[in-house]
């Protein structure tokens, strides 16, 4: 599939600021089975814009508006082919757990095994694995890697509501397990917990989803998702929140620990004043690329730029539904 990706960010400010200072994390990885086509980024008031690679791979853009100013708009646009990803072996194999021992030894898998800012282990955490009857360490070993974590993608589905709206942008995830219901986030950081304490390394991406009615995430919304290292697989895909694996209706942008090392946007402004923030995202599918002249569309985004808010916009800190 080829997907045409728009996605507007809007900062209205209640008093002039005289200074802002953001880095984004917007453009869609090539790898894999997924390419990014074509990529483009505008900001208002216009200001260079430079960027550069983390140590993850993740692209990075980042400027300086010195000017005073009350408005900043920020619009990415991207054209992204993404290809069907292989079907996944009944299960791993009797030395699958042994295999995932060697990978940790030799390849950097460190770093995401081990606790981070909103994916780390609380009693809340121990309480719902508990619940959830995952075991030990030793039990989970019993059984094989690969049906573990999309078993645990199923409970995880069935024990908490999607909520839109209902935890924010730095939440912890106590705040979703002892309500029962989150966003995205929460599905993803709470999966993230789990899989590190059972010794199984798992990352946090950032992205976007192409909608169905009946998925469990907000339209119009950024996307986030969990990727497992299986032995002889890589990282593999599964989104919690709908209880899938990702696919061809996943674009990744980002990947990181958790939420914190891979927001779309953050940022610093110099002032006094009160931000509203409004965030559209618009992902129109396609099974053909369009022609090259015409690869992106511009998106008439006047009504949400010279308006108060938009209907469909999200507008709180910038949250992933």
């Amino acid at each position: 599939m080829f997907y045409s990706i728009h996605h507007l960010t809007k900062f209205r400010y209640d008093a002039p600021v005289s200074e802002s200072i953001f880095e984004l994390r917007m453009q869609p990885r090539s790898e894999g089975t997924q390419r990014c086509l074509n990529f483009q980024l505008q900001v208002k008031p216009r200001t260079n814009v430079f960027s550069y690679r983390d140590y993850l791979g993740n692209a990075v853009h980042h400027f300086n508006v010195p000017g005073q100013h009350r408005q900043l708009v920020i619009t990415a646009e991207a054209m992204v082919d993404v290809q069907p990803q292989a079907p996944l072996p009944a299960d791993l194999g009797r030395n699958a757990w042994d295999d995932l021992d060697r990978d940790i030894a030799v390849i950097d898998l460190w770093e995401m095994l081990t606790p981070s800012h909103f994916a780390r282990t609380t009693p809340a955490l121990l309480d719902f694995a508990q619940e959830l009857d995952l075991g030990s360490v030793e039990q989970a070993r019993a059984r094989d890697p690969l049906q573990f974590v999309l078993d645990l993608n199923l409970a995880l589905f069935g024990a908490l509501a999607y909520v839109p709206k209902s935890t924010r942008v730095d939440s912890p995830i106590d705040d979703a397990l002892s309500s029962r219901k989150g966003v995205c986030q929460d599905f993803a950081h709470i999966m993230l917990a789990l899989l590190r304490q059972k010794g199984i390394p798992a990352r946090y991406v950032s992205g976007y989803l192409f909608h169905r009615k009946e998925d469990h995430s907000a339209e119009g919304a950024t996307h986030a998702w969990v990727e497992v290292w299986m032995p002889g697989l890589g990282w593999i895909g599964l989104d919690p929140t709908n209880n899938v694996l990702a696919g061809e209706r996943h674009v990744r942008t980002a990947v990181g620990r958790d939420y914190a090392d891979v927001p779309p946007s953050r940022g610093v402004f110099k002032g006094e004043a009160q931000g509203e923030l409004t965030v559209v995202v618009r992902v129109t599918p396609s099974d053909a690329p369009p022609p090259p002249e015409t690869e992106i569309q511009e998106e008439d985004w006047t009504a949400v730029i010279e308006g108060p808010t938009a209907a469909g916009a999200e507008v709180a800190a910038q949250q992933q539904q």
